[in-house]
């Protein structure tokens, strides 16, 4: 094998005849349905999961300045992806950007990092959708099994109605952290006193991933549709929760605004808000997914920008609010739960209210998967395009026009690891899959300066010297601060990667085949 062909890149001109004359998706998304697309990702994971744990774990209040850092950095990293999407409006995401300016090597990796980044971000955000369906189910008196409500292991305990009033709570099963066992010994309760149970797997995160991949093999367009829907309702809800919430802040839970650090890394202080930004990264993935749908927008090359800008804007701007009041409403130290907006709503006693705002966040989350396995699919679509992956995962549904097959092993994986997992670990590996994406990206489009000045996108960079490089820094400083066993998983994740790419992709890729038939062209002609 020769080591140029590790190098070898998919022509920027080739890329963009084939997206004008591919038809194999269907092109139905027009610059609004490309934003919803965005803000049904974006809004989702962030405010209604993992605003409580990186506050009760990292940040504190604080977590404000996390989601702010994280959005500065995702605003450098959006610039870099619209000029990309703009130029190459094809399906892949960072993967077809990669191709076109790093070589195949580099387009394998960054592909094989996407997998990971959508799948594990699905997974995340069914744990929190489960987490919300459970706590509507109990405020409406109904109590969900505690065995099959969360990941494999969890420890759950029945508070009384008569205990429960003391904690300011509602009754039934909660999920067990320190802080809850702290407050139960507070009123003179022995926690092991009370019934305690260890959930087997997380059947409701199963359910939604199952009917979300069913939505998905049916059409896009369908699916953008049910997306726009549930976009409206979830930005409503978060709006009602930001101005109702707002009247029920306590600013003692504000103080102090940044606790002091507990003697390590990422355990509050500025470290937690560097760590904290670094986990909340992951709840801005949806805008790169907008990128994904560019094969299946009208007009990619002006639309492409606007979705995926847009979307951010409107997003990084409610992550701030709805963290602010989140925090201010109930203690950062009780927030580490599945559920932190119901927690607070309920805590808040808004009454029907509360039942409105989890109703808005459980179609949220609904959004956010869909996004999250429709982005996934995609990428899988877009690898064996080229030749990466078997031609099978190519494979469209005749009537659908989707592809199908991937959408539905992609479907039963997630469903599986749903199970099992807990937010948090999901959460991290999501973030460090999509600050690898983020740095690669705004790299290549340095590289696509230099290397083929001549191609002018519709949309490019300003100060483009500035912007690329700090969305690179802010990437790999935020990558730093994740756990070490994130980045062990990462690591292990790329190296089987590497092992399929050497072993077929590298044989196999559309590159490799055109260069073997030239070879052998112009070794006939001698």
């Amino acid at each position: 094998m020769n080591v140029k062909d590790l190098f070898r890149q998919r022509s920027v001109a080739d890329m963009q005849a084939e997206a004008e004359f591919d038809q194999q998706l269907h092109r139905a998304l027009g610059p609004g349905n490309l934003i919803a697309l965005g803000v049904g990702a974006i809004i989702g994971t962030g405010i209604f999961v993992l605003t409580g744990t990186v506050a009760a774990l990292n940040a504190g209040p604080a977590v404000v300045l996390s989601f702010t850092l994280a959005g500065i950095a995702s605003i450098f990293a959006a610039l870099c992806y619209s000029e990309f999407a703009s130029l190459v409006p094809l399906s892949g995401s960072a993967y077809t950007y990669g191709y076109a300016t790093l070589g195949e090597l580099f387009a394998w990796i960054i592909g094989w990092d996407l997998v990971l980044e959508y799948a594990v971000g699905a997974i995340t955000v069914a744990i929190g959708w489960s987490g919300y369906v459970v706590s509507l189910l109990n405020g409406w008196g109904i109590d969900f099994p505690p065995q099959l409500a969360g990941a494999h292991g969890s420890h759950y305990i029945l508070i009384s109605n008569s205990v429960a009033s003391l904690l300011n709570i509602s009754d039934g099963w909660h999920f067990v952290t320190p802080s809850l066992l702290d407050k139960l010994k507070s009123v003179g309760e022995d926690p092991s006193s009370l019934q305690q149970v260890i959930s087997i797997f997380n059947l409701p995160a199963v359910l939604i991933v199952f009917i979300v991949t069913t939505l998905l093999v049916i059409g896009i367009k369908e699916s953008a549709t049910f997306n726009n829907i549930i976009v409206i309702i979830k930005v409503g809800v978060v709006l009602l929760f930001i101005v109702v919430g707002a009247m029920a802040i306590d600013l003692q839970n504000w103080k102090p605004f940044i606790p002091p650090n507990e003697g390590k890394w990422g355990a509050y202080g500025w470290s937690g808000i560097l760590t904290g930004a670094g986990v909340v990264f992951f709840a801005y993935i949806g805008f790169d997914a907008v990128s994904t749908a560019a094969q299946e927008a009208k007009n990619p090359k002006r639309d492409m920008p606007i979705g995926i800008i847009g979307s951010l804007i409107i997003c990084t701007l409610l992550y701030i609010f709805v963290s602010a009041v989140v925090t201010g409403i109930v203690s950062y130290k009780e927030l580490n739960v599945p559920d932190p907006i119901a927690r607070a709503a309920d805590h808040a006693k808004m009454g029907w209210m509360a039942s409105l705002i989890k109703l808005g966040a459980i179609a949220g989350l609904t959004s956010v998967i869909l996004v999250m396995l429709y982005g996934q699919s995609r990428v899988f679509f877009a690898m064996a395009r080229d030749g990466l992956l078997p031609p099978f995962v190519h494979k469209t549904h005749p009537r659908f026009k989707t592809p199908y097959l991937t959408s539905i092993v992609v479907g039963l994986i997630v469903a599986f690891f749903a199970a099992m997992f807990s937010v948090r670990e999901a959460g991290e590996l999501c973030s460090i899959g999509t600050l690898l994406a983020f740095l690669i990206v705004s790299v290549g489009v340095l590289v696509l300066r230099v290397r083929h000045p001549k191609y002018k996108a519709n949309f490019r960079v300003p100060y483009v010297w500035f912007v690329a490089p700090a969305g690179s820094l802010s990437a790999l400083i935020l990558m730093a601060s994740l756990p070490r066993v994130t980045w062990m998983r990462l690591l292990v994740w790329l190296l089987i990667g590497l092992v399929i790419y050497f072993t077929y992709s590298n044989r196999h890729s559309v590159l490799a085949k055109n260069n073997s038939r030239k070879n052998t062209n112009d070794t006939s002609g001698l």
